[in-house]
């Protein structure tokens, strides 16, 4: 099972005057993050960093313009960690990507993503520290004595443990052990998700569909290597994905909450005033791949494209 490496989660990289900088040994620690190994300008990776800073950007023009709410630290804390959980599974879902669309140079976007990802956690981490007042004693007080503090607390030294050891030199010096490390990702993934759900307060929608989404990409990872890319296996896997969804908020609302987990688990099967439920997103999601997969293999220029958008 090699061949599906688990994804880097490490800070985005910033601008640097030069495209690559070496040690004194000559290894390099950092290369441009718009750049191909050939040192080349890559309008892919151009486009992706772009999008990773999109998020930032848009929320710093809000917060320029006053159009946050009347707390925009704590909005500014809650964006962060909601775009976190979104660049995470991102750099997750590259290795089916890779695979199903036959495009195998996406992994050269997989630590980008994995370095948004990690950004947006720390800035998730530094909003809420600003948002007690940079009052430390109190923020480790609460870490230690709040459990979903406790828990979101851990998922950040996972990203910081990824983050650090996502350079090239890194994974030449750490060699097998590196692929050991990096399947932090997954308890890491578990453990953001979860601290998700618990700081929502009875409506975990917002938290529930990126946990969908989430179980399609793991149940892709338990597929055999034959038949991870036949068309029969998506449509099974969307459906799957659907009904496990339904499962994981059924549960969460029967153990954790008050509400009655069988009039949430009903509101599955109709559109009520609050639309569709996220099993209805992560199946929709899910033949959007199935549907995709069948598109792109009957694109006649499919080879093309493929070679253009990793460029």
């Amino acid at each position: 099972m090699t061949r599906k490496t688990p994804s880097s989660a490490a800070v985005l990289s910033g601008a640097a005057p030069a495209a690559v900088r070496r040690t004194a040994a000559g290894e390099r620690w950092f290369s441009a993050p718009w750049k191909d190994r050939a040192g080349r300008v890559s309008p892919f990776k151009s486009a992706v960093l772009a999008g990773c800073l999109l998020p930032a950007a848009f929320m710093t023009a809000e917060w320029c313009t006053g159009t946050f709410t009347g707390r925009p630290l704590n909005q500014a804390m809650l964006m962060t960690g909601v775009w976190a959980v979104w660049f995470l599974l991102l750099s997750l879902a590259v290795s089916p990507a890779r695979a199903i669309f036959g495009l195998p140079k996406l992994i050269q976007v997989r630590r980008m993503l994995g370095l948004a990802a990690a950004a947006y956690t720390v800035a998730h981490l530094i909003f809420y520290v600003l948002m007690e007042g940079i009052n430390l004693p109190f923020v480790v007080s609460e870490i230690i004595h709040r459990f979903y503090l406790t828990i979101g607390f851990i998922a950040v030294l996972g990203f910081i443990a990824l983050s650090v050891t996502s350079t090239d030199a890194a994974i030449r010096r750490l060699g097998r052990r590196w692929k050991l490390l990096h399947r932090l990702v997954y308890p890491v993934a578990v453990l953001s998700l979860w601290h998700f759900f618990l700081t929502q307060k009875i409506d975990v929608t917002l938290a529930v569909l990126p946990t969908g989404l989430f179980l399609w990409l793991m149940l892709w990872r338990g597929l055999p290597a034959s038949v991870e890319r036949q068309l029969a296996s998506l449509l099974l896997l969307a459906l799957a994905a659907g009904a496990a969804t339904i499962a994981v908020e059924y549960a969460w609302y029967a153990i954790a909450t008050f509400v009655p987990p069988g009039r949430v688990l009903a509101a599955n099967w109709h559109f009520g005033r609050l639309g569709p439920r996220p099993s209805f997103w992560v199946t929709l999601d899910g033949l959007a791949v199935f549907v995709a997969a069948i598109a792109w293999r009957r694109l006649p220029v499919h080879d093309k494209i493929g070679a253009w958008l990793t460029r």
